[in-house]
């Protein structure tokens, strides 16, 4: 198993700076979230040759690995200047991470919510159907260049995706039927997966490869004004990414049935909410999880 930090509250440091803190919080692998100088939200990498070599050094100094990289393009857009432009993005990044040595791509559905569409919705097909038609595309370019350079992407259902829900996420991912292709489970996602923590996780058995682990309050709770959103009756979707123990995930069910469906991929921390704390959070969470991996996996 490895456990891995997502550096995003660190990312005003340079990659040579997150590998020695990456070390220092007691991680020994890297989960490389979107940052400007590398790899960006929605536009090709700017990982040229040079940063690609610092970043390999680096990463030799301190000691440690890259278990993932997360790209995010528009995939699943119904409109095909969108699409086209994601998929040569997508195999940019592709060849970028087989220079990385970097086993795991992760990624999500694609969002499809209220700010997407109003940009995107020229003519009234912007629809989850659209979108998952969209994805399937994109699985029949990418899944044969994946499978022919050994690498994995695993994929999640995200608020505001064309698809939230655990399932049927595992199901496309099943029908997909490449080892190139596996699940991923955000804990601070799971009031929107599920409504049983231990049943969307064991529905996930044999596909999941990678968790990444926050806390989140329950949006879904019984009471109305837990979360207040204006105007009423907003779409908005909201979770949070805190320090285990600050919100409502049951972190024994959690790590207990991962370790009964046989889970042995990549577990990340990805607080996000603490950036005027983040050492402190991220060593906090670093001990956390060692804590209940020891507990479970004796």
């Amino acid at each position: 198993m490895k456990i891995a930090l997502d550096p995003h509250m660190h990312r005003h440091l340079s990659l040579p700076e997150i590998c020695r803190l990456t070390k220092e919080l007691g991680y020994d692998y890297i989960e490389l979230s979107p940052r400007p100088d590398f790899m960006v939200w929605w536009t090709r990498p700017r990982a040229y040759p040079e940063a690609v070599r610092t970043f390999k050094k680096a990463m030799k100094e301190h000691d440690v690995g890259l278990a993932t990289m997360q790209p995010m393009y528009r995939w699943s857009s119904p409109y095909r200047d969108e699409w086209e432009m994601a998929m040569d993005n997508w195999k940019r990044l592709i060849e970028v991470a087989v220079e990385l040595d970097n086993p795991l791509l992760i990624s999500e559905f694609g969002r499809g919510g209220s700010v997407e569409r109003s940009m995107a919705d020229r003519d009234g097909i912007h629809t989850p159907e659209a979108c998952e038609n969209a994805f399937w595309r994109s699985m029949d370019v990418l899944v044969p260049i994946l499978e022919r350079e050994g690498l994995t992407l695993s994929i999640e259902p995200h608020p505001e995706d064309w698809i939230e829900t655990m399932a049927p996420a595992v199901e496309i991912i099943k029908t997909i039927n490449s080892p190139a292709i596996k699940c991923s489970y955000i804990a601070p996602h799971s009031f929107f997966y599920g409504d049983d923590l231990a049943t969307t996780l064991r529905a996930t058995q044999g596909e999941l490869v990678h968790a990444r682990v926050a806390d989140t309050f329950n949006h879904k709770a019984s009471s109305e004004l837990r979360y207040i959103v204006n105007p009423p009756g907003s779409t908005a979707r909201v979770h949070q990414h805190l320090d285990m123990g600050e919100g409502e995930i049951d972190w024994d069910v959690f790590f207990k049935t991962l370790h009964e469906i046989g889970f042995d991929g990549v577990l990340s921390s990805c607080v996000f909410g603490w950036e005027e704390r983040a050492e402190a959070s991220n060593r906090f969470m670093r001990g956390e999880i060692q804590r209940y991996v020891d507990k479970y996996w004796k």
